[in-house]
């Protein structure tokens, strides 16, 4: 069963390995005709995220996540215990997963000012993966997402 560590009053999943402690981020972006109407959910432990962001791409969408998810992280958790803990960003996206991770360049010009505010908040993790996961296996971020364009979608036209 994982453990549960309660930091500023909030509740996050944590996971013991070899000392350290894993909080696991599911996060997700989502444009309507890309570019479009977007948005971005995240899922920290039991705890779920989610915001429109105006009108852009998928992969913008993506990157505004990842970064919502760091920062929101580095908030609950603080300094201290940041230093104590692994944490793992599981995203659907393989293109932006992989440009994280090293393996893919960033030919978009959007991305590149997105790659690097993650870059720069990278310094603050310690121990940070990013991992691409299937669609299916991220589920609760793509439901927030969704359910924030629906809204948004049925809001009238001044």
């Amino acid at each position: 069963m994982a453990n549960q560590l309660i930091s500023s009053g909030a509740r996050k999943k944590v996971l013991p390995t070899k000392g350290r402690q894993v909080l696991i981020i599911f996060t997700d972006g989502g444009s309507r005709n890309n570019p479009g109407p977007a948005a971005i959910g995240v899922v920290i432990g039991n705890k779920e995220y989610a915001e429109y962001i105006g009108e852009t791409t998928n992969n913008v969408a993506e990157y505004q996540a990842v970064i919502f998810a760091l920062k929101k992280a580095k908030h609950l958790l603080g300094k201290n215990q940041l230093k104590k803990t692994k944490v793992v960003i599981n995203l659907d996206s393989e293109l932006v997963a992989n440009q994280l991770n090293g393996k893919y360049k960033i030919l978009e010009p959007d991305l590149q000012p997105l790659f690097i505010e993650v870059w720069n908040l990278k310094f603050d993790f310690p121990d940070l993966k990013f991992q691409y996961i299937p669609r299916e296996k991220n589920k609760r971020a793509d439901k927030l997402v969704n359910e924030v364009l629906d809204k948004q979608n049925q809001k009238p036209l001044l």
